[in-house]
């Protein structure tokens, strides 16, 4: 990586599993910072659209975390529902690593998402 990374430090990419989401705080907003099944780090709003429920609890599959409330399923790359009861998408922000470091840009939304509380 070259020049300074964007964003806040927010963990460590050995902090969080494959298949795993870990919540954090950046300026008291919520965001989910993903695995998913691939291997590849996402960071998301952790408030699902359809209710105030945490992302972050839910089960990852694939490239997608579900909602452990009502079931909706979220694309991690997208923010789009692939499920219902969600009609609207989470946000999805800008993800960097530097070496083992991620950091995570919640000023630079990836799918123009409403970032909510922010």
């Amino acid at each position: 990586m070259s020049g300074t990374p964007k964003g806040e430090l927010v963990c460590s990419a050995n902090d969080i599993q494959v298949k795993q989401a870990l919540r954090i705080l950046i300026d008291g907003y919520p965001v989910a910072v993903v695995r998913d099944s691939m291997g590849d780090i996402h960071a998301i709003g952790d408030t699902c659209s359809h209710a105030d429920i945490s992302l972050s609890e839910g089960d990852v599959e694939g490239c997608a975390i579900e909602c452990w409330g009502h079931g909706s399923q979220f694309d991690l790359r997208s923010g789009q529902p692939l499920q219902l009861p969600a009609y609207d998408p989470v946000p999805v922000f800008a993800v960097e690593l530097d070496g083992d470091d991620v950091y995570v840009d919640v000023t630079n939304v990836l799918n123009g998402a409403a970032v909510n509380n922010y």
